[in-house]
């Protein structure tokens, strides 16, 4: 079966594997009327989120916590059990070693999204970039035994838990077929045609997967893949949206999606879809930054009141938003006050409930919580009962 996307193969061990096409696809986008509105929406979308940096209390704080939030959602979605809160909390105690794994996805995720940043400063994005990235995402935890930073050299394949290849719901290209599509992909990454730059990345994203040239972490890497266009292109100057909240709330829709390209070459569908999750997504990024701009201005406001004349308090607070989960120890560390001063800031919060005590129970190394702050910052992030 062959469709605009590629082409389906069987192969001599009698399974089915896929060949994608070459980007750009044949015949081009339909740039249709619902298309072009999208686009210039989301166009718009991403203008006012990029603006927000200049309003929020310290924009490298703001936007570390939304590159957290962005590392939990893409991690979730990949079945890791860990929330936005159980990686915060874990800065601030020992945790089991089967505590730590899922936590530890997270900081991987985080990690590869800063160094990848930081290369594309001197390295554009390329074949090699994605296998360095690759490397550090899967330095530990699930899929560090699995050749971290290496294109596979066997077949892979995708289905239910356990499921023999034969029984695949989708069957990547083979070995042979995947280093040829990657080398199509990495030209296209430099092709100088002009391609709405959001059509293009959507592209990108959805011919990765397809690919699909990892034995594991495929999936976070292609969404990670999103956020590195979006700043090597300067369409972004900060990486400040979380496009893993939109995926993992309509996460059948992202799969059928894929499938759908796959199937019937169906690139339009899959790329209004993604433009639908990019303004739904940076609307939600814009509230949230005005909510940490509003939180941040109240209870700032009531401290001058209260204690106007000890900067302290002021200090603690700016340390929240970066350590909304934090001891005694942490204060005096990072402020330079004494322990009794720590200990004074901390019951003076307490009793105006900017912060609560996380371990009632405890005399010592007690833990507290900027649970407003934190309230803002998880929305999306929570595990399910049943996971």
């Amino acid at each position: 079966m062959n469709t605009r996307a590629g082409k389906f193969v069987k192969q001599s061990e009698g399974f089915i594997s896929f060949v994608p096409s070459e980007l750009p696809p044949n015949p081009p986008i339909n740039l249709d009327d619902e298309m072009q509105y999208l686009l210039s929406l989301a166009d718009r979308k991403l203008g006012r989120l990029d603006g927000v940096v200049n309003i929020v209390p310290d924009p490298e704080l703001f936007v570390s916590m939304y590159v957290l939030k962005e590392a939990v959602l893409s991690s979730q979605i990949e079945g890791t059990q860990a929330s936005l809160m159980d990686v915060l909390a874990d800065n601030n105690r020992a945790p089991t070693a089967k505590e730590l794994l899922p936590a530890r996805e997270v900081v991987r995720y985080i990690d590869a999204l800063e160094y990848g940043l930081k290369r594309l400063d001197d390295l554009p994005l390329s074949l090699r970039l994605i296998r360095e990235i690759h490397g550090i995402l899967l330095a530990d935890g699930r899929g560090s035994e699995r050749n971290p930073g290496e294109f596979r050299s066997s077949q892979n394949w995708i289905g239910e838990a356990g499921c023999p290849l034969m029984e695949a719901t989708f069957v990547p290209p083979t070995v042979p077929d995947m280093f040829t599509a990657l080398n199509d992909l990495e030209a296209f990454l430099y092709d100088e045609r002009f391609l709405p730059p959001l059509i293009k990345i959507a592209l990108i994203h959805a011919q990765f997967e397809t690919i699909h040239p990892f034995l594991d972490g495929n999936g976070r890497m292609g969404r990670l893949l999103i956020t590195f266009w979006l700043c090597q292109q300067q369409i972004l100057t900060q990486p400040l949206l979380y496009l893993s909240y939109y995926f993992k709330f309509h996460k059948l829709e992202y799969y059928d999606r894929l499938m759908a390209i796959r199937l019937k070459g169906d690139w339009e569908g899959w790329i209004k879809f993604f433009l639908k999750g990019i303004s739904h997504v940076a609307d939600e990024s814009v509230k949230m930054s005005r909510a940490i701009f509003n939180l941040k201005k109240v209870i700032s406001d009531k401290l001058n009141d209260r204690y106007p004349n000890n900067n302290n308090y002021q200090r603690l607070l700016t340390l929240l938003f970066s350590e909304p989960v934090i001891s005694r120890v942490q204060i005096t560390e990072r402020l330079g006050v004494a322990n009794e001063t720590a200990g004074a800031l901390l019951r003076g919060l307490e009793g105006m409930e900017v912060i609560y005590d996380m371990d009632p129970e405890r005399e010592r190394n007690k833990r507290y919580i900027f649970k407003d702050y934190i309230d803002i910052l998880q929305t999306g992030t929570e595990l399910a009962d049943n996971n």
